[in-house]
């Protein structure tokens, strides 16, 4: 007897022809410049659609949390005009239905446990080789990786065109459940863009590699996928990315207008600079109202000064 996905109950309940987009952050510290520019662009895509925009805070790694960052990205968003249209989700409420999406994989022969290190499989190339896979391992301190029926080594996305990746990579057993007790962010992303009905994803191209497991968890769980545009990421003079571990700092609340416009310019977007002194209101409106993203720079990054 076949075992139910947990998911497809999820699926059942999508709104037909419903755009439904999100925004994802971590709570690792505040938002910066470059988490404007991906929060913007999918807020405006979603909204040029006449669809949802979501927001999820993806807490399933408290090591690296910062107290209160959520609360801090929430009022953030709001200050910018970027208002979600339902309640916010958190990855840490969702435990529960990944645990049944791991069970019905292991069920399915789907998954399997693995004592691999991360400096054996850095030995052997850096690329694991289900040395696993046969041993039916069982017990504390494994990690879960998923077997890889459906590699994906290149996808179309809206923005970068045809995104290609090696194909050994490709067809990697990946980590699904991670040795610490922690769930891995390619399941929960996945599970959570099911359970949350999630039609198109646009966000940084830092997560382009990542896509293409994410898709491949997709085929596994018999689910279609969202679609994908991957935004150009805002770089640094010397070529690091604006992100929190390399101590970007905060967005300034205080006069969002001036930061609309470099984040719709850096976009590409249709504007001009005397929007600054309309209301947030008024700018977020003329930025859906004028939203192109066959304008969004094709570039994956792009120097931001």
């Amino acid at each position: 007897m076949t075992n139910a996905n947990p998911l497809n109950t999820f699926v059942d309940k999508r709104p037909l022809q419903q755009y439904r987009g999100r925004f994802a952050p971590s709570p690792s510290g505040p938002l910066h410049f470059g988490s404007l520019i991906a929060a913007l662009a999918s807020f405006c895509q979603a909204k040029e659609a006449g669809g949802k925009w979501l927001v999820r805070i993806e807490d399933i790694d408290p090591p690296r949390e910062q107290p209160g960052a959520d609360k801090a990205i929430l009022k953030t968003l709001e200050a910018f005009g970027l208002h979600w249209d339902e309640e916010v989700l958190y990855q840490s409420q969702q435990h529960q239905l990944y645990l049944e999406t791991l069970d019905f994989l292991s069920a399915e022969n789907l998954s399997y446990g693995c004592d691999c290190s991360r400096a054996k499989i850095k030995k052997i190339g850096g690329i694991y080789q289900r040395h696993c896979r046969d041993l039916n391992l069982s017990g504390e301190n494994l990690a879960t990786r998923l077997v890889n029926h459906h590699p994906f080594d290149c996808f179309e996305d809206k923005i970068q065109g045809l995104v290609k990746q090696p194909e050994d990579l490709a067809r990697e057993d990946f980590i699904i459940f991670r040795r610490d007790g922690l769930f891995a962010y390619q399941l929960a992303v996945v599970v959570d863009d099911i359970y949350q009905g999630i039609t198109e994803i646009v966000r940084g191209c830092d997560l382009l590699q990542p896509t293409c497991r994410q898709l491949t968890l997709f085929k596994t769980l018999g689910i279609a996928s969202p679609d994908y545009a991957h935004v150009p990421l805002a770089i640094t003079d010397e070529g690091y990315k604006l992100s929190k571990q390399n101590g970007a700092p905060a967005i300034d609340e205080h006069r969002p207008q001036e930061l609309l416009y470099k984040a719709l310019k850096f976009l590409g977007q249709p504007v001009t600079k005397d929007i600054i002194d309309c209301s947030v209101d008024e700018v977020i409106q003329s930025a859906i109202a004028n939203w192109q993203l066959f304008s969004v720079p094709k570039d994956r990054e792009i120097v931001y000064r």
